[in-house]
């Protein structure tokens, strides 16, 4: 029987991965990842290391859940190590915890790999930060994905009061989001940013209103962060250093580290 990794990938710049993540990676037998994983960090593989994509994408035929389990199942009494990746981070929106509970009840042994948050990665390469004194000293990060009427259904009035709204997987709902948002006393004069493909090459940055996405919703792709509060009035001076200096010396160059000291606990 194996070990099961479950391990972020982060947010999309393949730097972004961490030291950890990357060990777990350069030794693994079987990688299951998800669709947002990018390539490059899935070239870090042994050569004999088998890809499984598992990806879910919205409106497209993908693995339900329990075929996923399954396979995480087989895979890990084939094998012995074998990663589960996923984007970001596992804990946050990422279904990592449910996987795991799998895990444990067939007595399967694994092992957490912390990844990278979209929520606060994509939001800082576009130069919004969730915080800034005088503006926001509170934030919230909440899925746009579920539906109206589920039981879990997110209570948009409850976050009237929060400085800063960072919504995750909202692009399909966001104007039913923004209307909500305005009915429960949010402003639609308050600034709202969509980053699609956020810390890659491709990032993009659509700056408007909450009431400008209410009555006519710009055209954005999906994958993209949301941010909602003051804050994002500081994009324009905070932005043009990072998408242009910063970016251009260091983005996406996913070198070998160098050799760990001789001392000290290995990392795996």
């Amino acid at each position: 029987m194996g070990k099961v990794f479950i391990v972020g990938a982060g947010p999309g710049d393949p730097e972004l991965l961490t030291l950890k993540a990357y060990r777990v990676l350069k030794t693994a037998d079987v990688i299951l990842y998800d669709r947002l994983v990018n390539e490059e960090i899935l070239s870090l593989r042994k050569k004999d290391c088998k890809l499984v994509y598992v990806g879910k994408e919205d409106g497209k035929h993908t693995l339900p859940q329990e075929e996923i389990n399954r396979l995480l199942l087989f895979y890990a009494r084939a094998c012995e190590r074998v990663v589960r990746l996923k984007g970001g981070d596992p804990f946050i929106f990422g279904r990592g915890a449910e996987e795991a509970l799998f895990l444990e009840k067939h007595g399967i042994p694994y092992e957490f790999v912390p990844g990278v948050s979209s929520f606060y990665a994509v939001p800082e390469y576009a130069g919004i930060p969730l915080t800034f004194r005088g503006l926001s000293s509170s934030f919230v990060v909440v899925t746009g994905h579920e539906t109206v009427g589920k039981e879990k259904y997110v209570d948009w009035k409850a976050f009237k009061d929060v400085d800063t709204i960072v919504v995750l997987m909202g692009v399909k709902n966001r104007q039913r989001i923004a209307r909500e948002l305005i009915e429960a006393g949010r402003s639609p004069y308050e600034p709202v940013a969509f980053i699609e493909r956020g810390t890659t090459d491709r990032q993009r940055t659509v700056v408007t209103t909450l009431g400008e996405v209410a009555e006519n919703p710009p055209p954005v792709s999906p994958p993209a962060v949301i941010v909602i509060g003051k804050v994002v009035g500081l994009k324009e001076k905070l932005s043009a250093f990072n998408e242009t200096h910063a970016r251009e010396e260091f983005h996406g160059k996913l070198d070998e580290p160098a050799e760990r000291p001789a001392t000290g606990h290995p990392l795996i």
